[in-house]
């Protein structure tokens, strides 16, 4: 009925390829990326299509549409998508441009599409949760309106988790998929609810956003609250005897949470990338709060049971990433807007039963991200500010930005394959 979104490139390729291509020669081994990789918006536009458009994308997760023909719209890249749940219970992804004329066809945010349609402020088109055409006002009697429902993208949901992708031939999910079954579901998200949502603005190229948050060494000097309840703050010599004791913690509680070695450079062809992997909280610390104490109550395979006093990260592609705690669970959103402006967003996940006011406070919930994500946008935007000069000359990662590396070595693999 609806047709599939696919990318369509502009005449400008050829010339934006041309300044990729004087970008990617100039790309040191274990280096930082050169200056034209956070500056110049033709490589902005090709990252968008050749990477980031290729990827899947979480927007977010199952309890935001609880009932049929609610619906929530989330952008990417620009573009603008409805997220709805259809009287088959069906999660659907849209496009929210009307085949008409164009027009946005849904203005608000989230919220219950009204008798079970989106209609155009425009010329008011008429489209099902589901994206059919239902009424073209006007039109002749031999209208076809099945060619001209809202066009459609790919969806796959993992523990509670909606992914899109605007790829044609969309990646395998297997990582995806091994990754969340070992973290992401022995936490009970598939369960959850969202308990809190933050939007971030920040005035620098979406790379610089990802890469920190692939690497702490930045966190010591930067997000002291964070490094004082975090093993994964301090070199990996001193992280090893603290994950032990967590593991062992593990067992004793009967929690089979491992690592999963899904590495950026180690997918196989054809599949998402996906990783995950666990670190311990320092000793005095449960989870990620101001008072290291529980901030909600316990989670999936942790209920009734009692913490290991660790917590586990997942990343999914370019720009999803995931924390869990056993009392909440955290969504991170990269969200590419221009060369030079990104946008991060938080949502905050408890157990599905658990009430505010009574299980948990909303101000403490948030408080360890909030925190730190505030003090990330004012290093990241530093960090743009720097890159900016004329005199910037990209410098050797360390030891400590390993996982940086790596995904900037994933990144440049992608591009120069394009």
């Amino acid at each position: 009925m609806n047709d599939r979104h696919t990318i369509r490139f502009n005449d400008g390729e050829a010339a934006a390829r041309n300044v990729l291509q004087a970008a990617l020669a100039q790309v040191k081994p274990n280096h930082a990326l050169p200056r034209a990789f956070y500056k110049d918006p033709a490589i902005f536009d090709l990252d968008l299509r050749h990477f980031v458009m290729g990827h899947w994308h979480c927007v977010g997760h199952v309890s935001m549409i609880p009932r049929p023909n609610d619906y929530f719209t989330v952008e990417l890249g620009g573009e603008s998508i409805i997220i709805t749940r259809g009287e088959d219970n069906e999660i659907r992804a849209l496009l929210n441009v009307c085949r008409h004329r164009g027009s946005r066809v849904c203005t608000e945010q989230h919220g219950s599409a009204k008798g079970g349609v989106f209609v155009c402020p425009y010329h008011a088109w008429t489209y099902g949760v589901d994206g059919g055409l239902q009424r073209a006002r006007l039109t002749p009697d031999d209208f076809d309106k099945s060619a001209y429902g809202l066009k459609t993208m790919p969806v796959r949901i993992s523990a509670g988790i909606i992914f899109i992708t605007w790829a044609a031939e969309p990646l395998g999910f297997k990582h995806v998929e091994d990754s969340f079954a070992r973290s992401a579901r022995i936490y009970g998200w598939e369960t959850a609810k969202v308990a809190a949502h933050r939007s971030y603005q920040i005035a620098a190229n979406w790379k610089l956003v990802t890469e920190n948050y692939q690497e702490c060494y930045h966190c010591g000097p930067a997000h002291q609250e964070y490094s004082r309840r975090h093993i994964f703050a301090r070199p990996q010599a001193q992280r090893v005897a603290p994950d032990q004791a967590m593991a062992e913690r593990d067992a004793t509680l009967g929690i089979d949470l491992v690592d999963l070695d899904h590495y950026w450079y180690r997918n196989e062809p054809g599949q998402e990338s996906a990783d995950c992997f666990r670190s311990a909280m320092v000793d005095g610390f449960q989870t990620g709060s101001r008072d290291g104490k529980a901030v909600a109550p316990l989670m999936g395979d942790f209920k009734g049971k009692d913490y290991d006093c660790g917590f586990s990260f997942i990343d999914v592609g370019p720009t999803s990433n995931f924390v869990a705690y056993p009392d909440y669970g955290l969504i991170y959103r990269t969200i590419p807007q221009t060369v030079d402006k990104t946008a991060f967003e938080l949502i905050w996940l408890v157990a599905g039963d658990a009430q505010e006011g009574r299980d948990y406070k909303v101000e403490d919930l948030i408080w360890m991200w909030d925190y730190t994500s505030a003090e990330d946008k004012k290093i990241i935007e530093y960090n743009q500010a720097g890159v900016n000069s004329a005199f910037f000359e990209p410098g050797p990662y360390t030891p400590m930005e390993e996982d940086g590396a790596r995904y900037i070595d994933w990144y440049v693999d992608s591009m120069r394959r394009i």
